[in-house]
């Protein structure tokens, strides 16, 4: 069984930065696809960004492209996404994912991915 666990989420002021980390456990040798989406009360849950398991290749949401990054520890199934600039709309519950292969052929759907973490709260005052 898979278990993600997200860490770094807080209370910032705009303008500020954050980093995300996110450790997956329980796929021994398997090396997964990972990302972050993050949903507020207001909102259904919504892409951020995700990782190819080499971590050749990154994409994101044109909400936070240049922004954002994430990145991954070589190997492993660690991902962070390093958030610069944040904004108060980037208030949210954001949540780690990850999946040995993808069900639809894109990076930004939820059906994507097959574990989930419990999340990780960012909040964003002005």
């Amino acid at each position: 069984q898979v278990h993600l666990v997200e860490s770094g989420g807080g209370l910032v002021q705009a303008g500020d930065s954050l980093r995300l980390s996110c450790a997956a456990s329980g796929r021994a040798g398997v090396t997964m696809r990972m990302a972050w989406f993050r949903q507020d009360l207001t909102k259904a849950r919504e892409f951020v960004a995700a990782i190819t398991w080499s971590g050749d290749n990154m994409y994101y949401a044109d909400s936070v492209k240049g922004r954002f990054t994430i990145s991954r520890e070589n190997g492993k199934n660690i991902v962070y996404l390093r958030m610069n600039n944040l904004k108060p709309e980037d208030t949210a519950d954001y949540y780690c994912a990850a999946s040995e292969f993808g069900h639809s052929g894109t990076w930004s759907s939820t059906i994507d991915y097959d574990y989930w973490g419990q999340g990780t709260q960012v909040t964003v005052y002005s």
